[in-house]
């Protein structure tokens, strides 16, 4: 069974820093569509970032410059680094793990981060 777990929210002030963490088992890392996506109350769900085995990322324009996505497959994790935060970052972010040759998508549980003073 596939499992996509997210780690590292929580609260930071303005201005402040966070590393998430996004572990996933038994999908062949090397192969897949890893990404962050995060849903704030009332609001649709949106992608922050994306990125494939030796990629740089892709990126949503509200967190260009400010977050880093980046990837171990060898330790089969994904991570968003997360600077100067803005209190419009606050949401719930969940990872995302599709196939890029084969038909699967799945999501982590999500993870709170709040970015208040």
């Amino acid at each position: 069974q596939v499992q996509v777990v997210e780690s590292g929210g929580g609260l930071v002030q303005p201005g402040g820093s966070l590393r998430l963490s996004c572990s996933v088992s038994r999908i062949v890392f090397s192969s897949c569509v890893t990404g962050w996506y995060r849903q704030a109350p009332g609001k649709q769900r949106e992608l922050v970032a994306n990125s494939t085995s030796g990629s740089s990322g892709n990126y949503a324009d509200f967190v260009k410059g400010r977050f880093t996505i980046s990837r171990d497959n060898a330790k089969n994790t994904v991570y968003l680094q997360m600077g100067s935060l803005k209190p419009e970052d606050t949401a719930v972010y969940y990872c995302n793990v599709r196939g890029l040759f084969s038909d699967y998508n799945y999501w982590g549980q999500g993870t709170q981060v709040t970015v208040s003073s």
